[in-house]
């Protein structure tokens, strides 16, 4: 399995948290796999994760961007989860 950058964008709502820990449960067995949460409403200390919101075109959160790209999962508002393991594992 190829080593995947997986970000999530989140506003610590409740779906969010569940879409952190789906991630991280997915990855927790990978050392191939780096995560990053952007917690929008926490900001960060630059502009970096509203200008990666903006770049990967993100209307909602809790939202996952893998390799660069907003993961198909996410594209119908909402979160897909098994859309998100097939898209993370490479099922």
């Amino acid at each position: 399995m190829a080593e995947k950058l997986v970000e999530l964008f989140t506003s610590g709502c409740p779906i969010c948290e569940r879409t952190v820990k789906q991630v991280r449960d997915l990855t927790q067995y990978s050392a191939e796999h780096e995560v990053v949460v952007y917690d929008l409403n926490k900001k960060c200390d630059t502009n970096k994760c509203e200008d990666k919101a903006k770049e990967y075109g993100i209307q909602s959160v809790p939202a996952v961007a893998i390799d660069g790209k907003l993961a198909d999962c996410c594209s119908n508002n909402g979160v897909n989860f098994d859309t998100l393991e097939a898209e993370i594992l490479g099922k």
